[in-house]
């Protein structure tokens, strides 16, 4: 703020101080003295009728005006030395000096505390629209118990090591990134993903820190570094995203360079141009009219309020589970008109299970599934998982080598000196095995091929997510276009499509087809946003308007590669990413016509000498206070 103990403050308003409280109100104590002069000078001349005498009055608003604008000055100065001279400071210091000029003391003490109290009130509500947004996430707890050597101790979470092992109470949250070691537990993850369904985990699961212990005394293995946390990362993308601009601000920071310079010009005009047709020209008059016209036109409400609207969008998106990379994507979610969807892990759950498993061509069923658990253990594609899970057997690691997993196809490795090729049909294909079954199902199909022959096949089936349907139909109730795109067999995909009322349905695509399918896709739509695991889908993820990954708090990759990523896993997060962009955007056009109306009016009313520097600073502190009203209650709003 203006009257900050530092000199990064600039016009972009790179504010540090803290919340109005009582330590604020001590450490602006000048401020705060400069206003008690500025009330009682009032009191004595407008109540008593008495005006101290020159030189005295003109001291005593020296002082004032110095207490509460030494700094605006000191950083007009710097400016001006940088031949930076179209700024608010410069601005402000111009308008302040000229009223002390023509003999208007108190109005120019006035204007710059009012300026700068106003400066301060912007700075307090930045800061706690930042703090806010990181205190959503930022549920770290202070201390942890760790267990050494059989006994407990109390220590900070930077201390703890990798592999060590910390035990959690009952009602207390995860300090670190770990893996449960007690057979079973239950936890809120409501604080991560906006979803207050409790979450059970089983011995041997990920547990992640944030989460809370419900129910009873477990022990965890630290698998992170503290710094290294999933919770760790996820903040320093929320606090990261508060500097990524959007297009309106960008517009708003070119506006005021080049408005800034005008109104400088105006209100030489003011001065001088009366001068060629009014008769009685008083060149104080018209130079009070060109203080007015230069205090009103600070552009300060624009400048603060518009950033912490976007503060604030992002904040209530966190607060939704939704993390947003910048507040340039809450203006691309307003505008998109196409979403394209992965099915496995978006609108399904992601979690296989094998319905049927086949033997052919005189492989024993106990053979094909010993050879493709051992095979698919390699991989984490969720249909690998579901497999491996379905054996239930000792895993032969030693006896597995050169496993390659091709993309959109499936694994091919040796076991036990086997040659094993495990995926689609056109992998079968691929190594020459010939499929002699008749095979047609609408499941997912993996089929098992041992040294060359066809060995048999798993049937797989998915569980669609509960919230799927309804987050389509609410998608087209905003009149938007989805696709589904995958790289499962198309009877598969088609039946999905229909269950949830999808308007474009296509399987069979390996990664490559995707992104064709998303180029094509992106020609037609006026902002296209894509729906996807983050990892197998990054590179259509990367090319889309807005890239969306689901889960973040299961892949590090999924943070790195989107552009908003969807903590909890549900659909319908995508339809409240569009509402709190829309949010967002509305409050902000409501700030910007507000402010430029009101400034507008003002204005006119200076130049006409109708608006006294008093009404042109209380105008524009008030606007800018109304403005940053407005824009904190976006973090109020319910989706």
């Amino acid at each position: 703020m203006s009257n900050s103990k530092n000199d990064h403050h600039d016009h972009n308003h790179n504010h540090s101080k803290n919340l109005i409280k009582p330590n604020s109100f001590l450490e602006h104590w000048d401020l705060l003295l400069a206003l008690a002069i500025l009330i009682i000078e009032m009191v004595v001349e407008y109540s008593i009728g008495y005006i101290l005498p020159y030189p005295f009055n003109l001291l005593i608003n020296i002082v004032a005006y110095l207490l509460a604008g030494r700094d605006v000055l000191k950083l007009a100065f710097i400016k001006a030395k940088r031949l930076d001279i179209f700024n608010e400071f410069f601005l402000m210091s111009v308008a302040t000096l000229g009223a002390f000029s023509i003999g208007s003391y108190t109005e120019g003490v006035a204007v710059m505390v009012f300026y700068s109290i106003g400066e301060w009130f912007q700075d307090a509500a930045v800061n706690k629209a930042k703090r806010s947004i990181k205190s959503l996430l930022d549920i770290r707890p202070d201390v942890v118990t760790v267990k050494i050597d059989g006994q407990l101790k109390d220590v900070k979470p930077e201390s703890v090591n990798v592999n060590d092992v910390i035990e959690v109470k009952p009602g207390e949250k995860v300090a670190l990134d770990g893996v449960l070691l007690a057979e079973r537990a239950v936890f809120n993850t409501a604080a991560l993903t906006g979803e207050s369904k409790p979450d059970q985990k089983y011995k041997g699961e990920v547990v992640l820190a944030g989460m809370v212990n419900l129910n009873s005394l477990i022990e965890v293995r630290v698998s992170r570094p503290y710094k290294d946390s999933k919770l760790s990362k996820i903040l320093s993308l929320v606090q990261d995203a508060t500097a990524r601009k959007s297009k309106t601000q960008l517009f708003i920071s070119k506006f005021a360079k080049v408005y800034t310079p005008i109104v400088f010009l105006l209100a030489i005009l003011v001065v001088f141009l009366p001068y060629l047709w009014v008769d009685n020209y008083e060149f104080n008059d018209w130079f009070y009219r060109a203080l007015v016209f230069l205090v009103i036109s600070c552009p300060c409400a624009l400048v603060v309020s518009i950033p912490l609207g976007y503060f604030g969008g992002i904040g209530l998106a966190s607060k939704n589970g939704i993390l947003f990379k910048g507040s340039n994507y809450l203006d691309i979610m307003t505008a998109v008109d196409t979403v394209v969807m992965d099915k496995t892990g978006t609108l399904t759950k992601g979690v296989f299970k094998v319905q049927k498993v086949e033997a052919l061509n005189g492989f024993s069923e106990n053979d094909l599934i010993k050879y493709a658990v051992a095979i698919e253990s390699k991989s984490t594609h969720p249909i690998a998982k579901a497999i491996e899970q379905f054996g239930d057997l000792e895993i032969m690691n030693d006896l597995i080598t050169e496993v390659e997993e091709i993309p959109g196809y499936g694994l091919v490795g040796l076991v036990d000196g086997k040659k094993v090729v495990a995926g689609n049909k056109k992998l079968l294909e691929k190594f020459k095995i010939n499929i002699n079954a008749e095979i047609d199902v609408v499941e997912t199909l993996v089929l098992i091929g041992i040294d060359n022959i066809l060995a048999g096949y798993f049937i797989i089936a998915d569980e669609i997510k509960e919230d799927a349907k309804q987050a389509v139909s609410d998608l087209h109730s905003l009149g938007i276009k989805t696709v589904m795109l995958s790289g499962d067999k198309q009877s598969v995909v088609e039946k999905v499509g229909e269950l949830l009322g999808i308007g474009v349905a296509i399987g069979n695509l390996l990664p490559e087809d995707k992104v064709n399918k998303v180029s094509e896709l992106k020609s037609s739509a006026k902002k296209l946003a894509f729906v996807g695991d983050g990892v197998n889908d990054a590179p259509v993820v990367a090319m889309a308007d807005a890239g969306i990954a689901m889960g973040g708090l299961g892949s590090d990759a999924t943070i790195e590669t989107a552009d908003i990523v969807i903590q909890n896993d549900q659909p319908s997060k995508i339809v409240d990413a569009i509402k709190i962009g829309k949010i967002t955007r509305f409050i902000v056009w409501e700030n910007i016509v507000l402010a430029m109306t009101v400034k507008i009016a003002v204005l006119v009313l200076g130049a006409g000498g109708i608006a006294s520097l008093w009404e042109a600073v209380i105008a524009d502190v008030g606007v800018a206070l109304l403005a940053i009203l407005n824009a904190v209650r976006i973090q109020r709003k319910q989706i």
